[in-house]
C-alpha cells in the first residue's frame, strides 16, 4: 500500500488507513472486493526479509571493525527481534488466510494479487505490520537512548549464557539480523586463549580454531586444561592458539571472504607470523576452506603461510539433515492449504541452506531467485591448495567397523562419513590422501569437539606438520576401546 506521507506516529498510521478512498467498499463494489480478498499469496515473496536476503551480494565487509555484542545491544536487538517475529507470523497468517479463502473458489492465481492490499483484509494485516514495526523501533531506540543518557561507563560484555544464546540466534537467522541491521548480529572477531579480543602482537606459528553452526568460540571450552586448544599448547608451548567467532547464519562464502580478510589483517599487523594452521569443526571447516579459496583468488599472502588444515565432521559434500528438511518443505508446499505454511522454511538462515550441499562459493547461490543453492551436481568445485597439508576427521555413532553403506550414512548423526572425508566420484572429490583421513567410532557430531582420541590425533598431526615419511597408506580407524587400528 503506497504511503502519501511519512508515518511517524501510530495516530498517523491509522489516519492514513482511514483516509484511503477504498478503505470501505460500497455494496456496488462487493464483487471487486471479493476479487481483492480472494487472491494472493501463491508467493510470499513480498515478505521483505526474503526479498532482501535473496538479493544480497557480497557483504563480507559488513562487520569489519565492529565490536562484539554488548549487553545493551542484546536488549535493543531483542526488541527488534520480537518485532520481526511478529511481522513474520503476521505475514504467514495472512498467507494462509488468503490460500484458505481463494483455493475453494478457484481464484488461487496471480490475476488479482496486486488488488489484495487495497481490500479491507489486506489493510488490516498491513496495519498490524506497520504498527508492530513502529512500536518495536521506538522500544529499541528507547533502550539505546537510555543507555547513552544514563550509562556512561564502558559497555558491558555479554555473560557467557547470553553469549551462547546470541550465537544460536545468529545460526538460525543470522542473515536476517544482518539485513535488518539488528545489533544482535555477531561480527567476525578473533579471541585469544584467555577470552580477550586479539590485539596483542603474535609471532611464530599460530593455530586458529573455527566453530560450527549455532556455536561460539566458547564451544571449544578454551579455559579448560583438557580442551583441544590447551592440549595443542601443552604439546607445543611456543604456539599461539586463537579462536574465531562469527555469525554462522550468513552465507558460508560471505564468512569465508571475511575470514580471509581477517587473517590478512592479522598477518599485516604481525609480520613475524611464520605459519598458520586452521582447524574447523562442522561448518567451521567449510568456512576455513572458503577462506583459502578466496584468499588465493584475492592474492592474499597469508595463504602461502598456511601449513595445515584439519576439519572435524565438516559436511564437505552436504549435510543429510538439511537435505531432508528441504525435501519435506518442498512436499508441504505442494499440499493444498499448506503451501503458505511451507514458507516457514524460508526463515532458516542462509548458512543452514548452504549446508545442504556444502556450498562454499558465491556462485552456488548468488544468481538464483529466492533462498536456495545450486543442486549437488551443479555446485562449483573449490579445490584445496596443493601446499597445504589437509586432514579430515569423521565421526560415526557405530562403535565398531561394519562394512556397510548404513554405517557411512549414519555418520556422526548429522554428517555422513563420506561427506566428512571429502569423498566423491566427480570433480568435487577433494583428493586428500587416505593416510590423512580418520574415522572415529562411537563419536557423535558434537563429541568431536571434546573427544580425547580426536584431540590426540589432531595434536599428532600438528606435531608431525606434514614431515613424516611413515604416513599410513590407508584411512585411520579409531575405536572406543582405545585400540587404534589402521585398516
Amino acid at each position: 500500500m503506497p504511503n502519501q506521507k511519512p508515518i511517524d506516529t501510530i495516530h498517523d498510521l491509522f489516519a492514513h488507513i482511514q483516509d484511503e478512498p477504498d478503505a470501505y467498499p460500497t455494496p456496488e463494489s462487493n464483487q471487486d472486493f471479493q476479487d481483492n480478498v480472494y487472491e494472493q499469496l501463491a508467493d510470499l515473496d513480498y515478505i521483505y526479509v526474503d526479498k532482501q536476503t535473496a538479493l544480497s551480494v557480497d557483504d563480507s565487509n559488513i562487520d569489519i571493525d565492529r565490536e562484539p555484542v554488548t549487553l545493551v545491544d542484546f536488549f535493543e536487538g531483542l526488541a527488534q527481534l520480537v518485532t520481526m517475529g511478529v511481522v513474520e507470523v503476521t505475514d504467514i497468517a495472512e498467507a494462509i488466510h488468503r490460500e484458505i479463502v481463494l483455493r475453494p473458489l478457484g481464484r488461487f492465481n496471480d490475476r488479482n494479487q496486486s488488488k489484495w492490499q487495497r481490500g479491507i483484509v489486506g489493510r488490516v494485516y498491513g496495519t498490524v505490520r506497520q504498527a508492530t514495526q513502529l512500536i518495536g523501533d521506538n522500544v529499541a531506540s528507547g533502550v539505546r537512548l537510555y543507555d547513552n543518557m544514563f550509562n556512561k561507563k564502558n559497555a558491558q560484555p555479554l555473560p557467557e549464557k547470553m553469549k551462547r544464546l546470541v550465537n544460536v540466534l545468529n545460526g538460525v537467522m543470522g542473515d536476517h539480523l544482518v539485513t535488518h541491521h539488528n545489533p544482535l548480529a555477531i561480527p567476525m572477531v578473533l579471541y585469544d586463549r584467555h577470552g580477550h579480543l586479539q590485539h596483542k602482537e603474535v609471532s611464530g606459528r599460530i593455530v586458529i580454531l573455527c566453530h560450527g553452526l549455532c556455536m561460539s568460540h566458547l564451544s571449544w571450552y578454551p579455559f579448560q586444561n583438557d580442551s583441544l586448544g590447551e592440549r595443542i599448547i601443552q604439546s607445543q608451548p611456543t604456539l599461539t592458539v586463537l579462536y574465531l567467532d562469527y555469525n554462522t547464519g550468513r552465507h558460508i562464502s560471505s564468512n569465508g571472504r571475511n575470514f580471509s580478510k581477517v587473517i590478512q589483517n592479522l598477518a599485516d599487523k604481525n609480520p613475524n607470523i611464520t605459519q598458520i594452521d586452521l582447524i574447523g569443526h562442522s561448518m567451521g571447516g567449510l568456512v576455513a576452506r572458503s577462506a583459502l579459496f578466496y584468499g588465493q583468488q584475492q592474492g592474499f599472502n597469508w595463504v602461502k603461510r598456511v601449513g595445515n588444515l584439519i576439519t572435524l565432521g565438516s559436511p564437505h559434500h552436504g549435510a543429510s539433515l538439511e537435505r531432508i528438511g528441504n525435501f519435506v518443505q518442498d512436499r508441504i508446499a505442494k499440499l493444498p492449504f499448506a503451501g503458505s505454511l511451507a514458507k516457514l522454511g524460508d526463515l532458516r538462515s542462509s548458512g543452514i541452506i548452504d549446508l545442504r550441499h556444502g556450498s562454499i562459493r558465491d556462485e552456488d547461490w548468488k544468481f538464483l531467485q529466492g533462498r536456495s543453492v545450486l543442486s549437488h551436481e551443479f555446485r562449483h568445485p573449490a579445490h584445496l591448495p596443493f601446499h597445504v597439508n589437509t586432514y579430515f576427521i569423521a565421526g560415526t555413532l557405530a562403535e565398531a567397523l561394519y562394512d556397510s553403506k548404513a554405517t557411512s550414512l549414519l555418520g556422526d548423526g548429522l554428517v555422513t562419513v563420506d561427506s566428512a572425508l571429502g569423498e566423491h566420484d566427480s570433480e568435487h572429490a577433494l583428493s586428500v590422501p587416505e593416510g590423512r583421513k580418520a574415522v572415529f567410532y562411537g563419536v557423535s557430531h558434537y563429541d568431536l569437539l571434546y573427544n580425547d582420541r580426536v584431540h590426540q590425533q589432531v595434536v599428532a598431526w600438528l606435531l608431525d606438520n606434514g614431515w613424516s615419511d611413515n604416513e599410513p597408506s590407508t584411512c585411520i580407524h579409531s575405536y572406543p576401546d582405545e585400540l587404534r587400528v589402521v585398516v
